[in-house]
């Protein structure tokens, strides 16, 4: 009987969908009644309508009832009638009257009103449908507020009946649409319960869910059968839709684990019929307890990703190995099962996930192939901005923590400027997509500087103050902007995450660089530990010291650390002793003293070049580290650098010998010609998609490659059988020199820009910063490699900018490649992630 009931409820549901989706011909309307009189005449007993009256219709209504003759077909499927009651000019009574008339909408049952709705809760197909079936599944939908209401129905169904939990952001979205249309055809099965309260989703979630998105999980209440034990859930891990829901209710209602008598090939179950694995535990009699046991548990943990089965050795006759234990059965057609030996559960399980992995990067790769023979017809601006505002909407029910940021009017700004040392102001707009986005990194500064002496954070809505943002010269959104009394406002031109917005804002309340008195400061400034508002502050410390004789270096260096000001941390010192200080160091004024790790380690620069623009290169280059790692901000200023890049891809943190040989390998070439660095996938997982789109699939980690951006754009793969040691790396580079390797892939030479000069934000940040490159003049310590393909790897004078660095985006050369196979003559596609 219960499998009779399941199959009419599967029935109904491919029924309803199909109604649901399918175009129409012939099928009813909206129904006209020429007055109220007429209608409630007509009504009959356990039917029901949805009842609109109106007197004469505007043409502004027309919409409105567009959506109305929409909603009448989908609410035919649920037996409600939608009737449109026209009101005579003299007719005022209840229905009809002023503040009743296309208003509300009135649900009837027979000639009882069940429920009044306004007017304005009904704006779509989905919002009428939702509501409408909300007010008739009453009993069947238990609307529930907070956990303690939650629990309550949850004890009454142990050990009866299951629980649809679904959470909405809000109600007359197409979600609840979804759930309702499903609580019409299980409602009877199952107890639906709904809720719109994010606190109520969160206290019921082991991990911080999205609350701006749809959740629903099916909770096993039946197998509860003491008090005190609690529901197992499994959640819905698809979008929540009528057809996803259906689907994860099949797979619920299931059995958990399937015994088994004959050839696996023959079997086929509901897992199998919607696309899923069925993981078959081989058993035998002696061991049929313990295999039970072990094929529920396994069940419990795949519940919703495949099914279990557990199959008699002694029933089926296999012709497979006595020892395997574990058998997978795909849903592709002529795929063989495939028999394993696993050593335990865990093995089973992520032989699944696994699985389902593989999958996904398959149809990732078949959707980026798609997608870029598309992309070429889409406008660049109205992507991003498509993600920009996607990433917000999602997000738009969490409330930002803005007490700690002042809002600022036109009555109260030039006042609150003097309130403070520093004032740190963010102009935005409250209907802009990447203001609000930004809004949300500078409430977690002020979290970050919550407390900071001489710092108030502020904001400027320039929607509701457009005035005040045109006297302050605002001219695009967002813009942050540091004032200061009696001095020239700073604006802000770095990246927008947190950790760089704070450290633009400390590293702004001393001077830059700052002027030291005595050794002991200049020492504590050595250390980090002067001045205190920079003692909690870990970038690298760095000095210039200087004698009366140098006068011009020490005019330079406070000029390059006006242009600094906000990015470096910069002391100067000057005095009678500053020789025996550089001495100190094996150095002699003018020189500079640069503090790593909390004063740790200190090495002495000597300064040969005395212009502005060669003290600000000299700086930018001596803070680079020698063996970085690669991240999304900071790979503008090493492609700056215009050199080849020696990159390591790791899974994870580099091992201790694998950093220490390329440490080594950095140090001993001082001015080397590449960048040796290294790149996280973990942290920055775009590297996944780098490594996809030069060898189509991501190859075992880690690995070390040569990619030249910026001649030839060859890229070249260590040899994944030797070790990663410094002669091993050597060596090979001496064979790429030779030309004795063959590239595995080659960059494209096309171009990317971006689409507008407003896009161009990586000319926007540090625009009176001189371009960094080479230091002329330099030599390494010996022969360097050339480039592949001919032209040297690293040349004495910095060379002409290449196309990609034209556009003012030293950051534009890894984003706009396009790299082709050159084994397969195979064009490749642009790293869009990055």
């Amino acid at each position: 009987m219960s499998a009779q009931k399941d199959r009419w409820v599967s029935s109904l549901v491919f029924l309803l969908f199909c109604a649901s989706s399918i175009p129409k011909c012939g099928s009813a309307s909206l129904q006209q009644e020429p007055n109220p009189q007429h209608y409630f005449s007509g009504l009959e007993a356990g039917k029901t309508s949805l009842a609109f009256f109106t007197p004469s219709v505007s043409p502004g209504a027309q919409p409105f009832w567009e959506q109305i003759e929409s909603s009448a077909e989908a609410l035919q499927d649920y037996g409600v009638s939608v009737v449109k009651v026209n009101c005579p000019k003299e007719d005022v009574s209840r229905y009809c009257g002023k503040e009743n008339a296309l208003r509300k909408a009135f649900l009837f049952r027979g000639n009882r009103l069940i429920r009044e709705f306004l007017t304005d809760a009904l704006f779509d197909v989905n919002s009428i449908v939702a509501n409408v079936l909300f007010a008739l599944l009453f009993n069947e939908v238990k609307y529930v507020e907070t956990l303690a209401d939650l629990e309550n129905i949850e004890n009454l169904l142990k050990g009866k009946s299951n629980m649809v939990f679904a959470y909405v952001p809000a109600t007359g979205t197409a979600e609840h649409r979804a759930v309702m249309e499903a609580a019409f055809v299980y409602g009877t099965i199952h107890q639906f319960v709904l809720t719109t309260e994010a606190a109520l989703l969160k206290a019921t979630s082991h991990d911080d869910p999205d609350v701006s998105s749809a959740w629903l999980s099916f909770c096993h209440c039946q197998w509860a059968t003491e008090p005190a034990q609690p529901c197992r859930r499994t959640a819905l891990a698809q979008p929540l839709t009528l057809l996803n829901i259906h689907r994860h209710l099949k797979l619920m209602g299931a059995p958990l684990v399937t015994e088994v008598a004959e050839d696996p090939e023959k079997i086929s179950t509901v897992h199998l019929q919607l696309g899923l694995p069925l993981v078959f535990i081989l058993s035998q009699k002696e061991t049929y307890e313990a295999d039970r046991r072990t094929a529920e548990f396994v069940a419990w943990q795949l519940l919703g990703k495949a099914g279990v089965a557990l199959l008699s050795r002694d029933l089926v006759e296999l012709n497979v190995l006595h020892r395997s234990n574990v058998a997978l059965k795909t849903p592709d057609e002529g795929m063989p099962i495939q028999y394993l030996v696993l050593e335990d559960t865990d093995e089973v399980i992520t032989l699944v996930e696994d699985k389902n992995k593989v999958k996904q990067i398959q149809e990732d790769e078949q959707e980026e192939e798609e997608e870029d023979e598309d992309e070429k017809e889409n406008n660049n601006q109205d992507i991003q901005d498509d993600q920009v505002v996607e990433a917000v909407s999602r997000d738009k029910k969490r409330e930002l923590p803005l007490e700690q940021i002042l809002v600022l009017t036109e009555e109260n700004f030039h006042s609150s400027l003097s309130e403070a040392a520093r004032t740190v102001v963010l102009f935005y707009a409250s209907w802009e997509a990447v203001s609000l986005a930004v809004l949300r990194s500078y409430s977690e500064v002020a979290a970050h500087l919550k407390g900071a002496p001489g710092v108030l954070l502020s904001r400027v809505n320039c929607w509701d103050w457009p005035g005040l943002c045109s006297q302050e010269n605002v001219t695009q959104f967002p813009t942050i902007r540091i004032y200061k009394e009696g001095q020239q406002s700073v604006t802000y031109g770095g990246m927008w995450e947190t950790e760089e917005l704070s450290s633009f804002i400390l590293l702004s309340q001393v001077s830059c660089p700052l002027k030291l008195a005595t050794m002991d400061e200049a020492e504590g400034y050595l250390r980090g530990e002067f001045p205190s508002e920079l003692s909690s502050h870990h970038h690298t410390s760095l000095l210039g010291v200087f004698s009366s004789a140098t006068s011009e270096a020490r005019e330079a260096f406070e000029e390059a650390g006006n242009i600094l000001s906000g990015h470096v941390r910069m002391g100067m010192y000057f005095e009678d002793d500053a020789l025996a200080l550089s001495r100190k160091y094996s150095v002699s004024p003018p020189a500079l003293l640069l503090a790593r790790s909390g004063g740790r380690s200190v090495e002495g620069i000597a300064l040969s070049k005395h212009s502005v623009q060669d003290m600000v290169q000299t700086i930018r280059h001596e803070l680079l580290d020698i063996f970085p790692e690669i991240t999304v901000p900071n790979l503008p200023q090493y492609l700056q650098l215009g050199k080849p890049f020696l990159i390591l891809f790791s899974a994870g943190d580099i091992s201790q010998v694998e950093s220490r040989e390329m440490l080594k390998l950095a140090k001993g070439r001082p001015q080397q010609a590449f960048v040796a660095c290294w790149l996280n996938l973990e942290k920055t997982p775009v590297g996944y998609g780098i490594l996809r789109t030069y060898f189509s699939t991501t190859p075992p980690l880690p690995v070390l490659l040569w990619v030249n951006f910026h001649a030839g754009g060859q890229v070249f793969k260590f040899p994944s059988e030797q070790s990663i040691t410094e002669m091993n790396i050597l060596s090979w580079l001496e064979r790429l020199q030779a030309g004795l390797e063959i590239p595995s892939s080659t960059l494209s030479e096309e171009d990317w820009k971006p689409p507008l000069p407003a896009y161009d934000f990586l000319q926007m940040m540090e625009p009176s910063v001189p371009e960094l490159s080479p230091h002329p003049g330099d030599s390494p310590a010996q022969q360097p490699p050339k480039s592949p393909g001919g032209d040297p790897a690293s040349r004495e004078e910095p060379s002409q900018p290449s196309a990609a660095e034209e556009g003012g985006s030293p950051g534009r050369g890894l984003r706009g490649t396009a790299p082709r196979l050159a084994a397969r003559d195979k064009q490749g596609r642009r790293h869009s992630e990055l």
